[in-house]
This record gives C-alpha cells, sequence and structure tokens, in this order.
C-alpha cells in the first residue's frame, strides 16, 4: 500500500471508536425475565455492572454477567482501550425460537407448554 492510502486508514482508525461486542444466543430462558436484568444494567459502567449483577437474584444474571465478563476480555484481547472506562453502550433482549411441548390434561385434551428462548446482543464502548 502507498503511503498516503495508509495515511488515509491511519486517520480512519484514530477517528473511529473502539465498540466491543459481544452475544449470547440461544439462552434457553424467557426473554421477558431477561429483560428485567438488562433494565438494570444499561448505560452503567462494566465495574459497577458487575457488581450490581452479583446481587440481583435472577437467573439470568448469571448468564449476563458471564457475556458482559466475556465482552470485557475481548477489550483486554483488542487492547486499544482502558478496560476501567467501558461502559455498556447497547444491550438488548430478542425472543428466538419457542420450543413447544405438550402436557396431558383432562378428557384427553392436551396443553401446550411453550418453552421460550432469548438472545442477548452487548455493545461496550469507552467514556
Amino acid at each position: 500500500i502507498g503511503k498516503p492510502v495508509r495515511e488515509k486508514y491511519e486517520r480512519r482508525d484514530q477517528n473511529r471508536t473502539m465498540e466491543i461486542k459481544a452475544s449470547l444466543k440461544f439462552l434457553r430462558l424467557a426473554p421477558r425475565k431477561a429483560k428485567i436484568v438488562v433494565d438494570l444494567v444499561r448505560g452503567q459502567n462494566v465495574n459497577k455492572a458487575l457488581s450490581l449483577l452479583r446481587f440481583v437474584n435472577k437467573a439470568a444474571a448469571i448468564h449476563i454477567s458471564k457475556l458482559l465478563k466475556s465482552a470485557v476480555a475481548n477489550a483486554e484481547l483488542k487492547g486499544m482501550v482502558d478496560v476501567d472506562n467501558l461502559y455498556i453502550k447497547f444491550i438488548s433482549v430478542t425472543a428466538g425460537p419457542t420450543m413447544k411441548r405438550f402436557r396431558a390434561a383432562p378428557m384427553g385434551r392436551a396443553f401446550r407448554i411453550r418453552k421460550r428462548i432469548c438472545h442477548i446482543k452487548l455493545i461496550l464502548d469507552e467514556k
């Protein structure tokens, strides 16, 4: 690559903010239950969010803290950000496919049981 082109790419890289992404797919947990925990940590500093998740008495808190630790490890691996200045820029919970099961009911009928699955996307950014 020639010198002018290299300088162009270096300038572009300096202007770009470093976003760290992590995702958790096919989590066997209802999205409605995961959204309660996600709303607690949205916009928080990473260290504050991890300490908050440690004391939340919800099943989703364990999975979200693992996802957050994975994103921090991705940031350390890239090495261009200060981990102490990271905050949760974007976190969302979306519904995945629903597993359908049946339970025997009176008079030969069956009741449908829907086992819901969710996906969680996380983006960290530096303040």
